[in-house]
C-alpha cells in the first residue's frame, strides 16, 4: 500500500473499524439477551445497527468516490425494489459489486435487512464478517456435500423475517476474470454448451435450492446484470479508498418466482439459459455501451450515509479526545508504542480487506478435460469437482 493511499485509507480504517467494534459489541448483546426473547424484535434492532455499519461503505462510494451507479429498469420493477422479498442474482464483474449491491438496498430502503450467500471464510473478517454472522448471512464452504443442509436451514429460517429483505446469491460461484473465462469456455465446448463470452457458467444446484425453499414465501427474482462502461475505470475498493470515481451500470429485470418450473431440473436450466441471456445482454452492452432496453430511473444520492459518518466521526473523535487526555496515552515511549501498534493493526486489516475484494484471489475455476455427455455423471457434478 502506498504511503499517500495510506494516509487516506488508515484514518477512515480507524473510523470503520472503531464504530464497527462499537456495533458488533452492541449486536452481540442483543443476540444474547434479546433473541432468546424474541427473535422478531432482534432481527429489527440489528437491522437498524447493520445499516449503521454498512451506510459507511455507502458512503465511501457515494460521496468519497463519487461512484456513479446507473440503474436501467422497467417502471414496475423499480417501484416494488425493497417493498417485497426477493432472491437477488447478479453476474459476479467487479470486486465490488456486493457493496454496488448494498448501494441500490439503501435506496431501496432494505439495506439493514440485505443479506448474502458468502464463502465461510467472510464470516472472519473482523466488524464485517461479524456483523455478516449478527445479521444471518448464509456462509458456505463450496463443498456441496457440507453446504446443501447448511443453505436449506439458513433459507428456511428466513420465512418469518419481519421486514422485506433481499437474499443474494453469484451463482457463477466466483469472480469473473479472464483465466475464469477462458476456463469455462474451455468446459462448455467440452460439454458442448454456449460457450460464454461475458459471463462464467453457472453453478446451479446452490440456485435450485434457493428456489425449492422460497417458493412459498419469496414472491420475485431480481435478475441483475452489472457492466461497466468502456470509458469507466472498473471499480475497486482500493480506488474507493483513494477517492477515485467510476461509473457502474446496472440492468435490473424482475421475474415471478411462481413463474419458474417446477422440478429441479427444469429450474437449473432455467438458470442457465438466463445466463445465456445475460451474455447477449452484455454483448449489446459492448455494442451499444449502456442498456438500451430498459429505461434508465433517477436513484439520486440520498444525504442519509454522509450524516450517520459525520455522527460517527464526531463520536468517535470526541471519544478518542476523552481518552488521550485520561490516559495519557501520548505523553510516554510505551504509549507511542501502543500507539503506532494500533495504527499498524488498522493499516493490515484494511489491507486484508482490499485484497479480499479483488477478483484475482478468489477462487480458480479449474477446468479438466471434459467427459462425454452421456456419462452417467452429469456436468453439473463434474464441474464442482473440477471447480
Amino acid at each position: 500500500m502506498a504511503i499517500a493511499a495510506a494516509a487516506v485509507i488508515v484514518p477512515l480504517g480507524l473510523l470503520f473499524f472503531i464504530s464497527g467494534l462499537a456495533v458488533n459489541l452492541i449486536q452481540a448483546v442483543c443476540f444474547v439477551l434479546i433473541r432468546p426473547l424474541s427473535k422478531n424484535t432482534y432481527r429489527k434492532i440489528n437491522r437498524v445497527l447493520a445499516e449503521l455499519l454498512w451506510l459507511q461503505l455507502v458512503w465511501l462510494v457515494d460521496w468519497w468516490a463519487g461512484v456513479k451507479i446507473e440503474v436501467f429498469a422497467d417502471h414496475e420493477s423499480f417501484n416494488l425494489m425493497g417493498k417485497e422479498h426477493a432472491l437477488v442474482i447478479c453476474n459476479h464483474r467487479s470486486d465490488i459489486d456486493w457493496l454496488v449491491g448494498w448501494v441500490l438496498a439503501q435506496r431501496s430502503g432494505c439495506l439493514g435487512s440485505t443479506l448474502a450467500v458468502m464463502k465461510k471464510s467472510s464470516k472472519f473478517l473482523p466488524v464485517i464478517g461479524w456483523s455478516m454472522w449478527f445479521s444471518e448471512y448464509l456462509f458456505l464452504e463450496r463443498s456441496w456435500a457440507k453446504d446443501e443442509n447448511t443453505l436449506k436451514a439458513g433459507l428456511q429460517r428466513l420465512k418469518d423475517f419481519p421486514r422485506p429483505f433481499w437474499l443474494a446469491l453469484f451463482v457463477e460461484g466466483t469472480r469473473f476474470t479472464q483465466a475464469k473465462l477462458l476456463a469455462a469456455q474451455e468446459y462448455a465446448t467440452s460439454q458442448g454448451l454456449p460457450v460464454p463470452r461475458n459471463v462464467l457458467i453457472p453453478r446451479t444446484k446452490g440456485f435450485v435450492s434457493a428456489v425449492s425453499h422460497m417458493r412459498s414465501f419469496v414472491p420475485a427474482i431480481y435478475d441483475m446484470t452489472v457492466a461497466i462502461p468502456k470509458s469507466s475505470p472498473s471499480p475497486t475498493m482500493l480506488r474507493l479508498f483513494k477517492g477515485q470515481s467510476s461509473v457502474v451500470h446496472v440492468h435490473v429485470k424482475r421475474r415471478l418466482m411462481k413463474e419458474l418450473p417446477e422440478t429441479d431440473e427444469a429450474v437449473a436450466q432455467w438458470c442457465k439459459d438466463l445466463f445465456v441471456k445475460k451474455d447477449k445482454l452484455l454483448d449489446k452492452h459492448i455494442a451499444e455501451d449502456t442498456f438500451s432496453d430498459q429505461p434508465l430511473q433517477d436513484t439520486g444520492r440520498p444525504i442519509k450515509s454522509l450524516l450517520v459518518v459525520a455522527s460517527w466521526a464526531c463520536l468517535v473523535a470526541y471519544g478518542a479526545y476523552n481518552f488521550l487526555q485520561w490516559s495519557s496515552l501520548l505523553s510516554s515511549w510505551k504509549g507511542l508504542a501502543l500507539s503506532a501498534v494500533g495504527l499498524a493493526i488498522v493499516t493490515i486489516l484494511m489491507q486484508i480487506m482490499i485484497l479480499f475484494s479483488q477478483s484475482e484471489r478468489s477462487t480458480t475455476a479449474k477446468v479438466a478435460p471434459g467427459k462425454p455427455k452421456n456419462n452417467s455423471e452429469s456436468s453439473e457434478a463434474r464441474r464442482d469437482k473440477q471447480q
